[in-house]
C-alpha cells in the first residue's frame, strides 16, 4: 500500500474503506478477518455485512 493509500485510509474500516484495486479486497478482507480474530476484536454490524460481501464475492 502506497502512503497516500494509507493516509486515505486512515482508520476506517472495511465498511468504510476497500483498497483502490479491487483485485487487492479479497486478500485485505482476509487480513482484516485474520487480525480480528487472533486479538478477538470486536465487529461491527455494517463492518461484517462488508467483509461478507467481499468474502463471498470473491469465493463463489
Amino acid at each position: 500500500m502506497s502512503a497516500a493509500t494509507n493516509r486515505a485510509k486512515g482508520d476506517q474500516g472495511p465498511d468504510e474503506w476497500q483498497p483502490p484495486a479491487k483485485t487487492y479486497w479479497f486478500t485485505y478482507a482476509t487480513a482484516w478477518t485474520n487480525v480480528k480474530g487472533t486479538y478477538e476484536l470486536t465487529v461491527t454490524p455494517t463492518e461484517k455485512a462488508k467483509l461478507t460481501e467481499i468474502l463471498e464475492t470473491y469465493t463463489s
